[in-house]
């Protein structure tokens, strides 16, 4: 058989992974490569591709082509997003008239698969791909129109009628997306069922995943009392968790446990949390490349997230490291994962701060936790396993073009 050729198109370099959104494009892009998938990659990205980004991208991929976006605050950007027909995320990534030459071009060569990530990326290629009729695949990680709150609570309230409208126009774009495309691929089963609520086009699931054998040698730390919290913070539910962690959980865990430590990892912190966040107990440790040392300096996970959805790789990350985790229902949804067996469940401060002291304290009961958390991740969410979900995909759709 002669190998398949991917064109994968996406708005953001999936290297390096300071993101669940990066991660799993990195992870499935080199999986699939391994398997002898022959893979394009379009980008239109907001950083330019560097050296060293270039090299390890090129090590596995047919060819890396990226171009660049316009800044945030363009007037382009902002005339689109005050008067167009498309939502604010779609004005940011759309009108990129060189990015549409360039897919058009590709699109002369015979591609098995064309495969766009996001329906909020999907504005510049549309009009070649319903002049040309080339069928293609939409990843969808979340459900975009439903996640608007964790954007726009941001907002000054005399924005409220812009809000109101954006997320109208976020709900028509998708619908409209959703229908052009051949096949859509979420990342959850609960976000397949939103998606089949809102269209006729065929849902399938390729979940997130993890590199469980990157993290089948670590082992936490009781002793060191630390709870662990990483997120990528330009993605605001995790600007959000922090708030909420270090504003109302913290204060409730120091009365039950004086001695217990906090690091906050992760992308893109912001400088202003160590002034507004004093306390010395708490690690400012920023953008961490070797995630399994600091797991390894760590007691327990903690994802106080009350927004965002699909599944949550960082979640996947520490349930793979054996680390015991305390979460909300927001952080464990998209996994079947079980209150007692392989978490302990939290919705409030209160009982967050319970969950946790109940970890420190209980060593036996943390251990417990963390083994049946990272036989659950091992068994279903080893990124082989997410990267063979989307090769069927591939095959069902080359099966019903033959």
């Amino acid at each position: 058989m002669s190998p398949v050729r991917v064109l994968w198109i996406l708005p953001y370099l999936p290297w390096p992974a300071t993101s669940g959104g990066k991660t799993r494009q990195y992870h499935l892009l080199k999986n699939l490569a391994r398997q002898g998938y022959r893979i394009t990659l379009l980008v239109q990205s907001k950083q330019p591709a560097d050296e060293a980004c270039r090299s390890e991208l090129e090590s596995f991929l047919e060819a890396l082509i990226v171009f660049p976006r316009r800044p945030l605050r363009h007037p382009l950007t902002l005339l689109m997003a005050l008067f167009g027909r498309w939502p604010l995320l779609t004005s940011i990534n759309g009108h990129a008239p060189e990015l549409e030459a360039e897919f058009s071009r590709l699109l002369e060569s015979s591609w098995d698969i064309v495969q766009i990530e996001h329906s909020y990326s999907f504005q510049p290629y549309a009009r070649e791909l319903k002049k040309r009729q080339q069928p293609f695949i939409l990843t969808e990680h979340n459900l975009e129109s439903s996640l608007g709150g964790a954007t726009y609570n941001r907002f000054p309230r005399w924005m409220r009628p812009f809000v109101v409208w954006d997320q109208w126009r976020a709900r028509r774009w998708e619908r409209e997306v959703f229908a052009a495309a051949t096949r859509i691929v979420a990342v959850t089963e609960e976000d397949a069922t939103a998606i089949r609520q809102l269209t006729q086009t065929p849902v399938d699931v390729v979940v997130n995943g993890v590199d469980c054998a990157a993290f089948s040698t670590v082992s936490p730390s009781p002793e060191e009392q630390r709870l662990l919290f990483l997120g990528n913070y330009e993605y605001p539910p995790n600007v959000d968790a922090v708030t909420w962690l270090l504003d109302e959980i913290m204060p409730l865990l120091w009365q039950k446990r004086p001695d217990a430590k906090c690091t906050v990892a992760g992308y893109a912190m912001q400088q202003e949390w160590a002034l507004r966040w004093p306390d010395s107990r708490i690690e400012w440790a920023g953008f961490v490349e070797d995630l399994a040392g600091l797991q390894r300096t760590s007691s327990v996970f903690v994802a106080p997230l009350q927004d965002g959805g699909g599944s949550k790789l960082k979640v996947l990350e520490a349930m793979a490291g054996g680390l015991p985790l305390v979460t909300t229902r927001q952080g464990a949804s998209g996994l079947q994962i079980q209150d007692g067996q392989e978490y302990l469940h939290a919705d409030d401060a209160e009982s967050f701060a319970e969950a946790v002291a109940r970890l420190l304290e209980h060593p036996a009961q943390a251990a417990s936790l963390a083994a049946g958390a990272r036989h659950y991740v091992r068994d279903r969410h080893d990124w082989q396993a997410a990267a063979d979900q989307l090769a069927g995909v591939y095959r069902s759709i080359k099966g019903a073009s033959e």
